[in-house]
């Protein structure tokens, strides 16, 4: 999405959905792999055309944009973006280490710049840090009565007990924590939280919010998320630290 319309969607529904931009079959194939095993929702292009065709269509928090592109090289999709009021954040990834070609991502409108080879560690702190500021500043530590989710951690807790969790149910509540008392349509979190080719219509979302329930809520007496009928799953300001029936 453009402008407005993007940091509304991205900042209110906690998205953490990623677009690759990499020419080379190899290297896109890793960092595909690599970002869903991270728990995000991954869309990949292959050149500079497809990249702006996918940003016209859907809601990104972070875009990893190769320089060494076909069609429209990086520095020109990132400058193509910016011109449109697209700010969702840029990583550019570059062979090239020479500083202009840095100062010229920079100055194109990249918010980093990561040169290749990388470290996926490395790529992954980055990007981390570019989604939590997003074209806004996000909360440090989102929190839901005694349960507690730091996105530079990735860790979950409920007071001081650490919860492990998948990278789709930490997605999902991720999104969920994004928005406490609001209801998010199972439409919404498969857009967010699974790629392009998984259908809203699938019954995917309800079985990890029951493994996700599993987890942060049913080993604790806790009803945190919330079924609403016919809409969709909502997470409660208080954490559900007092049970309530089930929906």
């Amino acid at each position: 999405m453009k402008g407005t319309t993007y940091a509304a969607t991205a900042d209110e529904d906690g998205a953490m959905r990623i677009l690759v931009v990499e020419d080379e079959p190899k290297m896109r194939d890793l960092l595909r792999r690599a970002l869903t095993e991270e728990g995000y929702a991954v869309d990949m292009a292959a050149d500079g055309p497809q990249a702006l065709a996918l940003t016209d269509v859907a809601t990104y928090d972070a875009l990893v944009l190769d320089v060494m592109l076909p069609g429209l090289n990086g520095f020109e999709v990132c400058a193509t973006l910016r011109r449109r009021g697209t700010w969702l954040p840029v990583l550019m990834l570059t062979a090239k280490d020479a500083v202009a070609d840095r100062v010229r991502g920079l100055d194109g409108g990249a918010d980093d710049y990561l040169t290749k080879p990388f470290s996926l560690e490395e790529l992954f702190a980055r990007l981390r840090v570019l989604i939590r500021r997003g074209p806004f500043e996000r909360p440090a530590i989102l929190a839901a009565g005694d349960l507690s989710l730091d996105p530079a951690t990735r860790t979950v807790r409920r007071g001081d007990e650490e919860i492990p969790l998948t990278g789709k149910e930490y997605a999902l509540l991720e999104a969920l924590m994004h928005r406490p008392g609001t209801v998010l349509t199972r439409a919404m979190l498969v857009e967010h939280c699974w790629d392009l080719g998984t259908s809203p219509g699938s019954n995917v979302v309800d079985a990890h919010i029951k493994a996700l329930r599993d987890k942060i809520d049913r080993p604790y007496g806790t009803r945190a998320v919330e079924t609403v009928r016919g809409a969709g799953y909502r997470i409660r300001r208080d954490g559900g630290r007092t049970p309530t029936h089930r929906s």
